[in-house]
């Protein structure tokens, strides 16, 4: 018998967080992998970030957690995405190296206090009105843990089954076996799971690939470091290109002529694929009118020859995997290191969970990461931070930290699971977020490291980083804020290219004019005889111009917050009858009792329930509070 406060199964990206976070915050924790030398293995891409998952990856560093400190240290290639749209898309992406980036996260648990690893198998959870602990299989027989808390971040390995062409095998993933026992104990349990399928694409060699066909694209290590505690990337070595090419009508000739010996379209998968990170089969289906698809050719590991085939996920077999790969240009002669594959696996209905991640039936149990419907590390790493964070505070019993939606990507991701539900793998997207021009991938240490402080996971590094730059912020702020324009400085105003002013300006206004940087301003600060000192940290720059250029836009949102936030006040009680509230429409009486929000914040995002069925039960709890 082993006896700990929390206990997490599953060591990827959501186990990662979950135990260091819970570990952090003080539980004895214990995390629990079949495989101790898979600790945060990329069984997919090799990239961290993007958009939206920038966004992400950045919070759960503001939060505390590990993810983009691992990432900065293991990264072969970098770029600014998003650049041709406005600031509330613009992030970073990554790649890193496969074999680096899982030895820092494997050292980094190693070296924690107070978390132990064990590799085993997990066979059953236990419990009755609240969670006691799990049932595990070793190589030397069974094993009871005792544990006041448990997250399962079980990824795909739930009934994994692996499909590539007719051949299927039982599997997480590549070479791994699943977990069909803990599967069946969820249903037991009564929990209601779906089937959704996620793919993978095929390898190839290195020096297969004929690289003056394709178009380079260089690294930008100017664009800086993903995590706040990093100054520049601390890679010594110089980063790697990406190269792209595309497919072509032969390409899609090939792949149509053997639909059928598709895993998918042969109907020998059952579960829902992403909508939004299509296999090229489907892409070929869905998007019949398109003569070509862009191909992304990145390398997964400093010294390695394996090149991963970035927008050519399929589940096709092997031999036309590599037919249709030969059609493509750079890749004429190309040797398969490994072909793709699909991956079939369970998940819980993520209704049945609280905005804690803590399943309401079942006192205790948490769940993060793809067992929740989601797709993608970085929703799987900021799942298992909140999880951890909030499974330290249920055994310490404090209450369970939650994040609306109007101050993170994290907090609109998990309403969006709680809330909505969800019909196929979810991934974060910048226009899922209404507020998004207020949750900058720039400002995320601003909204939430005094969160990360208040639950106590900031570090005193952290926190001092962190003051340090808002000072600069508001110093130059200020700055900006007092030195105005008057109608008579227009030669000052045109001598660079501005139009003069009708009434004074202060130079932060200025910002919102199109064109207008920071150094433009100070060139006119000191034409004016009030020159303005500029600081060096490129980060304090773009949050004070991105902050003075759209000042109108942000007010608008942050108006919108407050008032979203009155909403979050007005709770409900959880014993509420709805079905006796008759003035509300049937299907919101239905949807509400399902989804038991506790606020009416959260009632207006069930699906069905209509404007007026809100005004009516806001109505109804102001007439009971008086």
């Amino acid at each position: 018998m082993l006896r700990c406060d929390v206990a997490v199964v599953g060591a990827g990206h959501a186990g990662i967080e979950a135990a260091l976070a819970a570990a952090r915050l003080g539980a004895d924790t214990l995390c629990i992998t079949l495989r101790l030398d898979r600790i945060g293995h990329l069984p997919c891409n090799c990239s961290i970030g993007g958009p939206a998952k920038g966004h992400l990856a950045r919070e759960v560093d503001a939060l505390g957690g590990q993810m983009a400190i691992a990432a900065d240290l293991a990264t072969t290639h970098l770029r600014r995405v998003g650049t041709g749209k406005g600031p509330a898309v613009q992030t970073l992406r990554l790649h890193v190296c496969k074999e680096l980036y899982p030895r820092i996260q494997q050292e980094t648990l190693r070296k924690q206090p107070r978390l132990q690893l064990l590799e085993a198998e997990v066979v059953g959870v236990v419990g009755g009105e609240r969670i006691a602990g799990l049932l595990l299989r070793t190589p030397s027989g069974t094993l009871d843990v005792e544990a006041s808390a448990v997250i399962l971040t079980a990824g795909t390995f739930l009934n994994g089954l692996c499909h590539v062409g007719e051949v299927r095998q039982e599997a997480g993933r590549h070479g791994e076996p699943p977990s069909n026992e803990l599967s069946s104990q969820l249903r037991k349990l009564g929990l209601r799971l779906r089937r959704f399928k996620t793919g993978t694409t095929p390898r190839l060699h290195a020096a297969s690939i004929d690289w003056e066909a394709t178009e380079e694209m260089p690294s930008e290590p100017e664009a800086g470091p993903l995590s706040y505690l990093h100054e520049a990337l601390p890679v010594a070595r110089e980063l790697y290109s990406c190269h792209r090419t595309a497919t072509n009508s032969l390409t899609h000739s090939i792949l149509r002529s053997n639909l059928k010996r598709s895993a998918m379209y042969g109907g020998r998968i059952q579960g829902v694929g992403p909508r939004y990170c299509p296999s090229i089969e489907d892409k070929i289906v869905r998007f019949s009118d398109k003569d070509s698809h862009p191909i992304f050719l990145e390398r997964e590991t400093w010294d390695g020859d394996s090149i991963y085939v970035q927008g050519f996920s399929t589940s096709m077999p092997e031999e036309v995997q590599r037919a249709a790969l030969r059609t493509i240009p750079g890749l004429e002669r190309c040797e398969v290191l490994r072909p793709g594959y699909a991956v079939e696996y369970d998940v819980v209905d993520p209704t049945q969970l609280d905005h804690s991640l803590m399943l309401r039936a079942l006192p205790g149990l948490f769940l993060a990461g793809q067992i929740n419907g989601t797709s993608g590390y970085e929703e799987a790493a900021a799942q298992g931070l909140l999880a951890g964070i909030n499974a330290a505070r249920f055994v310490a019993g404090s209450p369970p930290l939650r994040l609306p939606r109007e101050t993170s990507f994290l907090g609109v991701m998990v309403d969006d699971l709680v809330t909505k539900g969800v019909e196929d793998p979810y991934r974060m997207l910048t226009s899922r977020a209404e507020h998004r021009l207020v949750l900058r991938h720039d400002n995320a240490d601003e909204r939430l490291t005094p969160v990360a402080k208040e639950v106590g996971l900031c570090s005193e590094q952290r926190w001092e980083r962190f003051e340090r730059k808002q000072r600069h912020i508001q110093r130059l702020k200020e700055q900006l804020e007092a030195v105005f324009v008057l109608p008579q400085h227009r030669p000052h105003l045109e001598g660079e290219g501005l139009a003069g002013v009708s009434q004074p300006t202060s130079l932060f206004a200025l910002l919102q004019r199109p064109g207008v940087r920071l150094e433009t301003l100070q060139r006119v600060s000191s034409r004016l005889g009030t020159p303005i000192e500029l600081p060096t940290d490129a980060r304090v720059l773009e949050q004070v111009e991105l902050a003075g250029k759209y000042a109108g836009y942000i007010d608008l949102q942050r108006r919108s917050v407050e008032s979203m936030r009155r909403l979050e006040e007005l709770s409900i009680p959880e014993d509420l009858q709805y079905e006796r509230l008759t003035a509300l429409s049937i299907e919101a009486r239905e949807r509400l009792a399902a989804v038991r929000p506790k606020t009416v914040a959260d009632a207006t995002r069930a699906p069905g329930v209509r404007p007026s069925d809100i005004a009516l039960l806001v109505g109804y709890l102001k007439a009971g509070k008086r």
